[in-house]
């Protein structure tokens, strides 16, 4: 059923095989992929790129609780400002990661950047806490909102009980984990289709938005910046927010492998989608001020359901199945990629060996898929998600500030990379400046929380040398992982 993954072609001539010390072997000449191997197929065209990004970024954030950034800095104005920078700022780190995209030209995203650039260490870290934390609770979280959302216009008049939200959710992952192990190319069509939901459902707030604004309708955009001042503790809880809005824009980077032609569409996929969803978003928020004061706004447990109620009438029954839709996206994008991940570090000998086989017929990396099953299940019915996320956020951002850090390093240490694609050295050194900034403040503002997200990724460095430096493993624990 399945067969182990074939070396496959990288741009400067190393081998991303399996080692227990997490290496790259180099060989002098370009390999390609022995005959007769089975490999994951380039079926990401530039079209499908965009949908991964844009349906991926965009989830249950812009529809239900923008309120996170307007009660971090005080007043709309501010508000606004921040949902603008966060949205250059992703963009100059999508670019970043686009030239790493272009000249390293292998899947995993996070993990082998930082593993060309600094080593198999603090690579096996950055797999191992997205393995057992944040991408179960990040999905959990999602889904739940599809969950809930799905089941809206079914309990209009009463509270929808926890137990049907959660055994809804529990559907919705299987069926994103069963898409994904069992095409690549339906799980891509799929996902174009839900981005086109997801902009339907932008356009449906920002069309009626503009329409008030033609009104005359900007009494709330008066004063804009006045309220209460954004502080210190504040803003860096507000970019937190927006930031994670964004989330998303690295994904494609995953699959870097399965992209065609990547030299082009890698940056014409980052840059297109970036500027589409930094358009929408400050849109969009533009258009709830237009009828939702700043008061009512942070009163709502969803705003996109509010402002629609007062403008749409009964056709605000929709908003729920396109909130739904879109976090179903999300879902299944960030699975797509996250795979990848753990596909390519298990090839690398830093997670068990058969979360690198591919299945034979399907060419899915379906073991590194199915791996965030019951993971993410424990996390849906057992653990306190929102607080998962509050304690490992900040690591989030610590090693994608390392990451484009280590684009920075990877100039001098090796200036003879092809860089098809380069960006301005001042965009890597603001883009891991503010990341780094962000978690320092963190530290801060909420240092019981940022604590303990610091000391749940510090459990990574004794897991590498336990699983990866420890030689003399009994036969039993061999066994155990796979080798």
């Amino acid at each position: 059923m399945f067969r182990k993954a074939a070396v496959p072609m990288v741009s400067n001539g190393s081998y991303l095989q399996g080692q227990a010390n997490g290496k790259l072997s180099s060989m002098g000449n370009r390999q390609t992929a022995q005959e007769g191997k089975v490999v994951l197929k380039k079926k990401v065209t530039l079209l499908r790129g965009i949908s991964i990004i844009i349906g991926t970024i965009i989830g249950a954030g812009i529809f239900i609780s923008p309120k996170g950034i307007l009660k971090n800095t005080g007043s709309v104005g501010m508000s606004l400002t921040v949902w603008t920078v966060c949205g250059i700022l992703s963009l100059f780190g999508a670019l970043c990661y686009a030239e790493l995209g272009t000249c390293i030209k292998k899947s995993g995203g996070h993990y082998t950047y930082i593993l060309e650039a600094f080593g198999p260490l603090p690579a096996f870290v950055r797999v191992w806490v997205e393995l057992l934390i944040i991408r179960p609770a990040a999905t959990a979280v999602i889904s739940l909102a599809f969950g809930r959302y799905i089941l809206e216009p079914f309990f209009m008049q009463c509270e929808i009980p926890e137990l049907a939200i959660k055994l809804i959710t529990a559907v919705g992952i299987t069926l994103v984990m069963v898409l994904n192990s069992t095409s690549v190319s339906w799980s891509a069509r799929i996902q174009m289709f839900l981005t086109f939901c997801k902009l339907v459902a932008i356009l449906i707030i920002i069309v009626p938005g503009v329409i008030q604004l033609i009104k005359g309708q900007t009494q709330h955009f008066k004063n804009a910046f006045a309220g209460n001042d954004a502080s210190i503790m504040g803003l860096p809880l507000a970019f937190y927010s927006g930031m994670y809005a964004y989330s998303g824009w690295f994904y494609l980077n995953f699959v870097t492998e399965e992209v065609e032609n990547p030299e082009k569409n890698i940056p014409l996929a980052i840059c297109i989608s970036m500027i589409i969803v930094t358009v929408g978003y400050v849109l969009t928020n533009v258009a709830y001020f237009t009828t939702i004061s700043a008061g009512e706004l942070l009163l709502s447990k969803a705003v996109a359901v509010t402002f629609a109620e007062r403008l749409m009438g009964n056709f605000s029954l929709a908003v729920p199945v396109f909130v739904a839709l879109s976090c179903f996206g999300s879902m299944n994008g960030g699975v797509f990629a996250v795979s990848r991940m753990f596909f390519v570090a298990s090839r690398e000998g830093h997670l068990p060996e058969i979360l690198s086989m591919i299945h034979v017929r399907k060419h899915t990396p379906l073991p590194a898929v199915i791996v965030l099953h019951p993971l993410t299940m424990i996390m849906l019915f057992n653990g306190d998600l929102y607080s998962l996320l509050n304690f490992l956020s900040f690591a989030r951002w610590l090693f994608i500030g390392l990451v484009v850090a280590g684009l920075i390093y990877l100039r001098y240490k090796r200036p003879d990379m092809p860089r098809p694609f380069k960006v301005p050295l001042f965009i890597p050194a603001l883009f891991s400046f503010t990341c780094l900034f962000m978690v320092a403040l963190s530290l801060y503002s909420d240092p019981v929380n940022t604590g303990i997200g610091f000391a749940i990724t510090l459990t990574g460095i004794p897991a590498y040398y336990l699983f990866i430096v420890w030689d003399n493993k009994p036969k039993w624990f061999r066994k155990l992982l796979g080798k």
